[in-house]
């Protein structure tokens, strides 16, 4: 799978190991390790444009109008999107539909985007007049103007875990991107060394509204921080220490992700579009969108239902969550692909799922062409279609198993000699439960 240009990728921040951390983050942790599935939702004024995110509005990130710029200039292109404001219009905005179908698809954990890169706040910032509940935005008077506040909502009531995607760089916060200034790509557009002031005031911005969103948006499970460029290397040095001791006084046990950093504020980690080759030493969540774009772009290429199981399975089994991205059309719908792809995924779950969730990977025990999960005194074995019938020895068990059972349709599977016969699944994979002898 090729490696976007817009992803920051930090080796050092997959491989290392956690620090101290406080009984109440190392028990979220745990928690989150069950969760499994959780999808993310882009959505922003670029559903308008229909283009990719909000990327093409840095100079440098060319790659993001090579293949067909919404305007011929950048001039034209950054003057025209901030306009957006005045015409995005979603009014079949339906969070609860949203909420219901996700819950159906098997998701158990949302994250929702408060702001993408251009600043656009979808939400009630008292930080920016540049958001979805300005005088300016065509969508003000709609009663579900504070958009987030409805999805976290509806996402609530229908009894899934909330979180926030938060873009830590600002391209329409005078701090950052300072006015008549030409930044050359998407970094601040001056050097935070030589004006400290300015710095500090995008440092005040950035953790005011941080702390507004976990203090206005009610329980908030998962702070995903992105815009890795933003960091010591760039000279762009966020008060981070000051800024989680904000947040955490309000909600003690949000996970922060500060992405591709690494140190004490990365609680999880986020590998981009892959499964990762080597597993990383903290709790991991594996991200890919639907389609090969985050946000909505008209006629995308969205995956295959089997890419999807294929993936979702491998990194379960080593480990790790996997989080969908959707991206919702500019009127509030989702994508009819995206619909069909989730509706399948909640089938295949309510088949599955009990060899999914609140698992754990399996340690010195590897079956070729298998792949292993385990919880409590279960051991789950999915095994693909097309390898045909496979002869499985259970030697290398290290207990000793009650009984086979196929997960699907709970029939009883023979043991012979020590041997499991796989029977032919009818799906892409099947499942075998082994039920192990208590210690």
């Amino acid at each position: 799978m090729k490696i976007r240009e817009d992803i920051v990728e930090n080796k050092v921040s997959e491989d290392e190991s956690y620090g101290v951390l406080s009984p109440i983050i190392k028990e979220k942790i745990e928690w989150f390790k069950n969760q499994k599935l959780g999808v993310i939702f882009h959505w922003g004024l670029y559903a308008e444009a229909g283009i990719v995110e909000s990327w093409q509005l840095s100079k440098e990130d060319n790659w993001a109008r090579r293949k067909g710029a919404w305007r011929e200039n950048l001039e034209d292109l950054r003057r025209d999107y901030w306009s957006l404001i005045q015409t995005f219009n979603p009014q079949k905005f339906d969070p609860k539909s949203w909420a219901i179908l996700s819950k159906q698809a098997g998701f158990k954990y949302m994250l929702f985007t408060s702001k993408h890169h251009d600043g656009f706040a979808m939400y009630d910032t008292k930080y920016s007049s540049y958001k979805i509940t300005s005088q300016q935005a065509k969508f003000h008077t709609n009663s579900k103007a504070d958009i987030l506040a409805h999805v976290n909502e509806a996402f609530r009531e229908e009894g899934l875990s909330v979180g926030t995607y938060y873009s830590k760089p600002d391209w329409h916060c005078p701090y950052y991107w300072e006015p008549k200034s030409d930044p050359i790509g998407r970094y601040a557009s001056y050097d935070p060394l030589k004006k400290p002031k300015t710095w500090q005031q995008f440092n005040k911005f950035v953790d005011d509204q941080l702390t507004e969103i976990v203090t206005n948006y009610g329980p908030i499970d998962i702070l995903w921080l992105d815009g890795g460029w933003v960091n010591r290397d760039n000279n762009e040095i966020l008060d981070m220490p000051t800024i989680v001791n904000h947040i955490r006084n309000v909600q003690s046990d949000v996970l922060i992700v500060d992405r591709t950093i690494g140190g004490p504020y990365e609680d999880y980690v986020t590998p981009e579009r892959k499964v990762p080759e080597n597993i990383p030493r903290k709790a991991w969540e594996t991200n890919i969108p639907l389609a090969k774009n985050w946000g909505y772009v008209p006629n995308d290429v969205y995956k295959t239902f089997e890419e999807i199981i294929d993936t979702f399975i491998e990194v379960v089994a080593l480990g790790g969550n996997l989080i969908l991205g959707v991206g919702p059309k500019p009127d509030g719908t989702l994508p009819e692909e995206a619909v069909e792809l989730m509706s399948k995924l909640g089938e295949w779950i309510a088949l599955y799922g009990d060899g999914i969730f609140d698992t754990r990977p399996v340690e010195n025990w590897n079956i070729k062409n298998c792949f292993l999960t385990a919880k409590d005194n279960k051991l789950f074995i999915f095994y693909k279609n097309t390898y045909g019938l496979q002869n499985i020895s259970l030697k290398a068990c290290q207990k000793r198993i009650r009984k086979a059972i196929l997960v699907n349709t709970g029939k009883e599977v023979d043991i012979q000699e020590d041997t499991l016969i796989l029977p032919e699944p009818k799906e892409r994979y099947g499942c075998v439960k082994l039920l192990l002898e208590e210690n």
